[in-house]
């Protein structure tokens, strides 16, 4: 897998100190289990975070506290060693998705226009997550449109193109505010994306105006 399109270092800096929502959480997640570059990068925040640690005033212990961190350790021990079964895949409708969405629930694919199909995917730890699975088909262009906060797209097969380039599996697209875009789906096949969204999408067109409040994007 070769890599061209990564996350900002902002985003990186957020994610590394556990401050990115957690949608956008998600399609960084499955992009950096593909992405050495940026796991070095997360890896020198969270080194950079840990170093300002060390900086800060130590903080006073309860009196019980290594008797309680002690007896953690013995019901650890006494516990019998357990060997977990190999987890499955996930998938929707046989396509393999990130690992990062395991635990997550992924809903059914929707129609949502000529050619394209949603998933709304459900993030536990975050009722409000707008995360979605977006399935387009071949030579399909989303509607131009912008955004009301920064969208985070995760590329799981196939391949679009926009004015910023072309994006293929492993890449992370992220627009923000000042981003107008019309993406295009190249022609070779489909392609299906993860995506977070901050805020909502702002269509230029009145018919992707019409269908925003029916599918929440």
């Amino acid at each position: 897998m070769t890599i061209s399109h990564h996350a900002t270092d902002e985003t990186l800096m957020r994610y590394a100190a556990g401050a990115l929502a957690a949608a956008p959480a998600v399609v960084v997640t499955a992009h950096l289990a593909g992405c050495p570059v940026c796991r070095a990068r997360v890896g020198e925040y969270e080194a950079l975070g840990g170093a300002l640690l060390e900086g800060t005033e130590p903080t006073q212990m309860s009196a019980t506290a290594l008797n309680d961190t002690l007896a953690m350790l013995d019901d650890e021990d006494a516990a019998a060693p357990f060997a977990p079964p190999p987890l499955a895949p996930v998938e929707i409708e046989g396509v393999r998705l990130p690992d990062a969405l395991r635990g997550c629930d992924i809903g059914r694919w929707r129609w949502i226009g000529p050619g394209m199909k949603m998933s709304r995917v459900g993030v536990p730890e975050d009722p409000e997550a707008n995360l979605i699975l977006l399935k387009v088909g071949p030579g399909r262009a989303l509607p131009d449109h912008g955004h009301v906060g920064t969208e985070f797209t995760y590329i799981i097969s196939g391949s679009f193109s926009d004015r910023f380039g072309t994006f293929r599996p492993g890449d992370l697209a992220e627009m923000d505010d000042d981003v107008e875009h019309q993406p295009v789906v190249d022609k070779d096949g489909e392609c299906i994306c993860l995506a977070a969204l901050e805020g909502r999408m702002r269509f230029k067109n009145v018919i992707g105006r019409m269908l925003q409040p029916i599918f929440g994007i």
